[in-house]
C-alpha cells in the first residue's frame, strides 16, 4: 500500500512504525473471510481492510477521528485472525492499537458512554473493585428484565443494552479468595524449576481454582510457584480500551517486580493461565521500545512470559489417570491462536493425558468475549457466541477447555456444558481433583 507521510510525521516512533505496516498490506482481502465482524456484517469498513484504510486516512492526514471511523474501529475484536491469514505479514494489532489511542485521546464520546468506559478502566483492573462490583451487579441482575430490549440488534449499542449485558454476564456467585501475592508454593520432592504465575485480574476473583489448578500440577512435578508482591494488572484492559498512559504504567511495574524478583531468587518463566494477558505481556518489549529506562527490561520479561502450556510442553508431566470416555472441544481462544500462535500444543497436552480432543468447527473465529467487547458490543458477541456454541455442539463434547477466563464465561453464557480452563483438565490427568462442573464464577 502506497503511503504519503511527511518527514516530520515519520519522525515520530509510532508513525513510522504505522508506516511500515500499511506498506506491507498488498490489499489481497485474505482477510476478510476470517474477521468475524466481515463474517456477520458484510460490511467492508468492518474488516481489517477497510479498517486499514480508515486508519491509513486518518493518521497520514492527521485528521481527529471522525464519527464513523470511531463506528468502525470500535467494532474490531482485535482477535487478530486477520494475522494468522495475512501472506504479507500485516501487524494489525500494532496498528489498530495506535488507532485506539488517537481515538482515546482526540475523540469526545457522548458522555454516557465516557462515563462506562472510565468505570470499566478503573473497576477490572482492581481485583477488590472487581469483587465489590460483582456482588453488586449480582444483587441487580433481577432488575435487568426491567430494562427495554432493543428493537433490533445494534452495533452501536445504548448505555442500558450495554449495562443489561453487564448485569448477565455477572455469576450468581463467587468463590473464596485465592492465594495472596508474596504466597510461595514449594516444590514437591527435588526442584527442578521456579517460576513466577500472573495472578490476573479478574481471574482471580471469578475463578481462583484455575491458577490452584496451575500451581498444584507445577509443585507436583518439581516446579516451585511464587505470586510476586506488588504485581499489578497486565494492562491488558486499558491498552484495549485506548488508554495508552494507564497500560504503559502497569507494564512498568510489574517489569520492575517481576524482575526484581528474578534477581533475588531466579526465575525461570512468568507464566500466564489467560492467554489475553500473555499476549500483552509478551508484548511488553514492542509497547516500551523508545523507554530508554525500561525498553531492554521490558524486552527481558516479553521473553521470559511464556502461556503455562507453553511450559508444560517442556515437562514430561506424570500421567496417573486416564480418561478415554470424556470427549473435550478444545476452543482455541483468539489471544493463544492468534495472538501468541499457540494452535497445536494445547490440543496435544490433552490428547497425550488421556482426554478425547475434537476440534470444534470455525475454530478461527471469535467467541465475542474479547475482553470488554461483550460489553461495549453485546449484540455482536452475542451473535458470535450463538455461532460458537453451536460449533462446539456439533462436536457433542462431555466438557468444552479453554485456555482464557474471558472465552469461558463468554461461552459458559450459552450453554449447559461444562466450561474448564485447559490447566484444569491437566491437573486432574495428573493426580489433581475433578475440575468443578459449573461455569466460572459460580460456586
Amino acid at each position: 500500500m502506497k503511503t504519503e507521510f511527511s518527514l516530520s510525521q515519520l519522525a515520530d516512533p509510532d508513525i513510522a512504525e504505522a508506516d511500515k505496516i500499511l506498506r506491507a498490506c498488498v490489499h489481497c482481502g485474505f482477510c476478510t473471510a476470517t474477521c468475524p465482524t466481515y463474517v456477520l456484517l458484510g460490511d467492508e469498513l468492518d474488516s481489517p481492510r477497510g479498517r486499514i484504510y480508515l486508519i491509513k486516512e486518518m493518521l497520514e492526514k492527521n485528521r481527529p477521528p471522525t464519527a464513523e471511523v470511531v463506528k468502525h474501529i470500535d467494532r474490531c475484536l482485535s482477535c487478530l485472525a486477520c494475522m494468522t491469514t495475512c501472506p504479507s505479514g500485516v501487524n494489525y494489532m500494532h496498528l489498530v492499537d495506535q488507532a485506539r489511542v488517537r481515538i482515546e485521546t482526540q475523540y469526545a464520546r457522548p458522555l454516557p458512554e465516557r462515563l462506562l468506559r472510565a468505570a470499566l478502566a478503573f473497576v477490572l483492573p482492581r481485583p477488590q473493585w472487581f469483587r465489590a462490583s460483582m456482588t453488586l451487579a449480582r444483587l441487580a441482575r433481577p432488575l435487568a428484565g426491567l430494562l427495554p430490549a432493543p428493537q433490533s440488534p445494534s452495533a452501536t449499542p445504548g448505555l442500558l443494552r450495554r449495562i443489561k449485558a453487564m448485569l448477565a454476564l455477572a455469576p450468581a456467585g463467587l468463590p473464596p479468595r485465592g492465594a495472596p501475592g508474596g504466597s510461595v508454593f514449594p516444590a514437591q520432592g527435588e526442584r527442578r524449576g521456579r517460576v513466577a504465575l500472573l495472578q490476573g485480574c479478574a481471574q482471580q476473583v471469578l475463578a481462583p481454582r484455575i491458577n490452584q489448578a496451575a500451581i498444584n500440577l507445577l509443585t507436583r512435578h518439581g516446579i516451585e510457584v511464587v505470586l510476586v508482591r506488588d504485581e499489578q494488572c497486565c494492562g491488558a484492559l486499558t491498552h484495549h480500551l485506548g488508554r495508552d498512559d494507564d497500560a504503559k504504567a502497569r507494564a512498568r511495574a510489574n517489569i520492575a517486580v517481576w524482575l526484581a524478583e528474578a534477581e533475588q531468587n531466579g526465575l525461570d518463566a512468568i507464566l500466564v493461565t489467560t492467554s489475553g494477558c500473555g499476549t500483552v505481556i509478551k508484548d511488553y518489549g514492542f509497547m516500551l521500545r523508545e523507554d530508554r529506562d525500561f525498553a531492554a527490561a521490558a524486552a527481558r520479561v516479553s521473553a521470559l512470559a511464556k502461556d503455562i502450556t507453553e511450559y508444560l510442553g517442556g515437562i514430561a508431566l506424570q500421567n496417573s489417570q486416564r480418561h478415554g470416555d470424556i470427549v473435550v472441544a478444545y476452543h482455541s481462544a483468539c489471544s493463544l491462536q492468534h495472538g501468541q500462535k499457540i494452535s497445536e500444543l494445547p490440543k496435544e497436552l490433552l490428547s497425550k493425558n488421556g482426554f478425547v480432543v475434537k476440534d470444534v468447527p470455525e475454530s478461527h473465529l471469535c467467541c465475542g468475549s474479547a475482553g470488554t467487547y461483550n460489553i461495549l458490543q453485546p449484540d455482536i458477541a452475542d451473535k458470535l457466541r450463538d455461532r460458537k456454541v453451536a460449533n462446539i455442539a456439533m462436536v457433542k463434547p462431555d466438557m468444552i477447555a479453554a485456555g482464557n477466563i474471558g472465552c469461558m464465561v463468554q461461552i459458559a453464557g450459552g450453554t449447559s456444558v461444562p466450561v474448564v480452563h485447559t490447566i484444569e483438565l491437566l491437573d486432574w490427568a495428573t493426580g489433581g481433583p475433578k475440575p468443578g462442573l459449573k461455569a466460572p464464577g459460580l460456586t
